[in-house]
């Protein structure tokens, strides 16, 4: 069971992981040093504009390093800092839920909360 005091200490958390697109970039971001080209390619269909602000919320945080090469042709490179690496238990911990719930039925009432509904509904 989780205290009430800790909702203090998880909401911060939730605000930095909100939205879909935030938790795919860091999904991303484990596997090493990315550029924007290929983050993009890789959670298509985001727009630019949308990764380029996750990026930049991420970054001001201190969850992501850019990196600038002034070469041509000019890019740029996203790796997660020391900080962003500490999320990674919290991913770990979602791919084992999603594995043992099943992930793409994990919305749907397994056969025993149906059950208990029906029975709920009928009165017995």
């Amino acid at each position: 069971m989780i205290e009430s005091a800790c909702s203090g200490s998880i909401e911060p958390v939730l605000e930095m992981l909100e939205g879909k697109w935030t938790l795919l970039i860091l999904r991303d971001l484990f596997n090493g040093i990315n550029r924007f080209g290929e983050l993009r390619r890789s959670l298509h269909p985001i727009s630019p504009k949308t990764l380029t602000d996750r990026l930049r919320m991420l970054e001001e945080r201190g969850i992501v390093t850019r990196t600038i090469y002034s070469e041509v042709p000019l890019h740029v490179e996203y790796e997660l800092t020391e900080r962003g690496r500490r999320l990674q238990p919290i991913f770990a911990a979602m791919s084992v839920w999603a594995s043992s719930e099943n992930a793409m039925d994990a919305w749907a009432p397994s056969e025993d909360e149906q059950a208990s509904e029906s029975l709920a509904l009928s009165g017995d």
